[in-house]
């Protein structure tokens, strides 16, 4: 599980550090001007906000909750870029195919960046892309007893969102995310149980503007 993950980080990593090594240029070059990644004045802000997600999982429907947070880069042309990072819980009950006495305990997260298309107009729409890992455990109904080895995996989780400006501090976003794992194989699941289609709710405070 470990060599595999590696390989698919490094697979991600590469060509990541590449695009970035062709952006860095030395500031003068022979009194030449120095090239920038983003021309013009670049405003920043950032935000946080709790998030819920409901979508098939392991055959039933299943509720996701947790957070979400970025660093905002406002470009002049009216497009907007946030790095930041968020984690999810499921909350909904889903029995172990081994063990009917035993429920799903799990949860994910990891790097999040955020494209906004003209995050000034009252509605637009965001793309984003969620990329990091998760643990899937066992627990008893009550929560009183929990398995201390996790089944550990591999998460990407791209996304479309339409988001509508309620203040200037204070926006909703709705909109489908397609959660891929790899390397769920414990207690009776796989990755085809926590794979798939979600609605998402996510409502954000902070400075956007």
């Amino acid at each position: 599980m470990h060599s595999t993950m590696a390989r698919i980080l490094t697979y991600l990593t590469v060509p990541l550090l590449t695009i970035f090594l062709f952006f860095i240029q030395p500031s003068s070059i022979l009194g030449q001007q120095t090239e920038t990644l983003f021309d013009g004045s670049v405003s920043h802000g950032g935000f946080g906000g709790p998030v819920v997600k409901i979508g098939e999982t392991a055959g039933d429907t299943g509720v996701w909750v947790g957070g979400r947070g970025g660093w905002i880069m406002n470009l002049n042309s009216g497009h907007a870029i946030s790095l930041g990072g968020g984690g999810y819980g499921l909350v909904t009950d889903h029995t172990s195919p081994e063990d009917p006495d035993l429920y799903a305990l799990n949860g994910y997260g990891g790097f999040i960046i955020e494209y906004t298309n003209r995050s000034h107009k009252l509605a637009h729409f965001t793309v984003t892309s969620l990329i990091g890992g998760g643990g899937l455990m066992l627990r008893d109904r009550d929560y009183d007893e929990v398995n201390d080895d996790p089944d550990t995996y591999f998460v990407f989780e791209p996304g479309l969102h339409a988001e509508l400006n309620v203040t200037s501090f204070f926006r909703i976003s709705a909109g489908a995310e397609y959660r891929f794992t790899s390397g769920i194989s414990r207690f009776g699941f796989s990755d085809s149980d926590f794979s798939g289609w979600n609605g998402t709710i996510t409502l954000k405070f902070g400075k956007f503007l």
